[in-house]
């Protein structure tokens, strides 16, 4: 797994488009691979040999299905998977990041949005997989970097990605929505979502974000464990943290771009938001009680 991931490292590095793309397409393998279950069982354990982890490139696949939450934390390519990520060295999401600053370096064309709209999608990917990544986006430099990706000169469908990304980054991680306020994210999101040259699909993601940002958060990503509680609108922990959690606590991790441990972080409920957003929205006592009586979110579970 070192192996593949070192390749695809030094490809999303180049500035070649080509081996940008090539590199993409191998950390998405990876993914697809750890996520999806194969139908050849003696070929499934085989890959679950921790050294014998490593994913061929181009390996035939055999039938997949998507592998159910509570077999993932017990896939012992996936606690592999994990156990690299909690380090500098192999973490994927710093590495995707990075390669999101180049890209939006680069002359803008059809083929640079693509490659965008890959990043973003395997950085998703990332932050779901491997919820300790998302604390890197606390610090300035990398909130502001998806921020960049929602000025209105990127296409609609970079727009969308973006806010998809931008949601996992918050679930379950206040500093990151500190971050996000005390760097204008609200002003930039509220302007977007009043301009009229925002499309329609856009305009929908937006005004779901707005209701994201509105519930009232859970403590810390590392409390995982905390009951839900508001009416059914409280974000939901992510199932994959608090499994490893109920495991074990002994994978503590080496420092990633500021670190993975977590402290407490000051939280804010519905209504403290409901003041905060109100500076840039004039309609948000309707927005926070169609939330209350309809809760859009109330089936959602990480």
């Amino acid at each position: 797994m070192e192996a593949l991931l070192s390749l695809s490292f030094d490809n999303i590095a180049s500035k070649d488009s080509a081996k940008i793309r090539k590199g993409l397409r191998q950390i998405e393998g990876l993914l697809a691979q750890i996520c999806l279950s194969n139908s050849n069982s003696k070929s499934s354990a085989a890959m679950h040999k921790r050294r014998a982890s490593a994913i061929a490139l181009n390996q035939p696949q055999e039938s997949t299905s998507p592998k159910k939450l509570g077999a993932l934390t017990e896939d012992p390519a996936f606690r592999e998977f994990f156990r690299l990520q909690e380090g500098f060295e192999w973490n994927v999401a710093i590495r995707i990041v990075a390669c999101l600053e180049r890209l939006l370096g680069m002359s803008s064309s059809g083929q640079n949005d693509l490659l965008i709209l890959s990043a973003l999608s395997n950085l998703q990917g990332i932050l779901l997989l491997h919820p300790p990544s998302r604390t890197i986006f606390s610090r300035e430099i990398y909130m502001n970097l998806l921020l960049d990706l929602l000025d209105p000169y990127n296409c609609p469908a970079i727009q969308s990605s973006t806010l998809l990304v931008l949601v996992t980054t918050l679930l379950s991680t206040p500093q990151n929505t500190r971050t996000f306020e005390s760097i204008d994210g609200l002003l930039t999101i509220t302007s977007l979502f009043k301009s009229r040259s925002t499309v329609h699909t856009v305009r929908l993601k937006l005004l779901e974000f707005i209701y994201f940002y509105l519930m009232p958060e859970t403590p810390t990503i590392a409390s995982a464990s905390a009951p839900n509680t508001a009416m059914g609108l409280q974000r939901s922990p992510s199932k994959l943290l608090g499994a490893f959690e109920r495991r074990n606590s002994t994978h503590s991790g080496a420092d990633c771009g500021g670190g993975f441990e977590e402290g407490r972080h000051e939280t804010k409920t519905t209504e403290e938001k409901q003041t905060i957003l109100g500076r840039y929205l004039s309609n948000v006592e309707d927005l926070v009680q169609d939330l209350r009586e309809n809760a859009p979110f109330a089936e959602m579970t990480y």
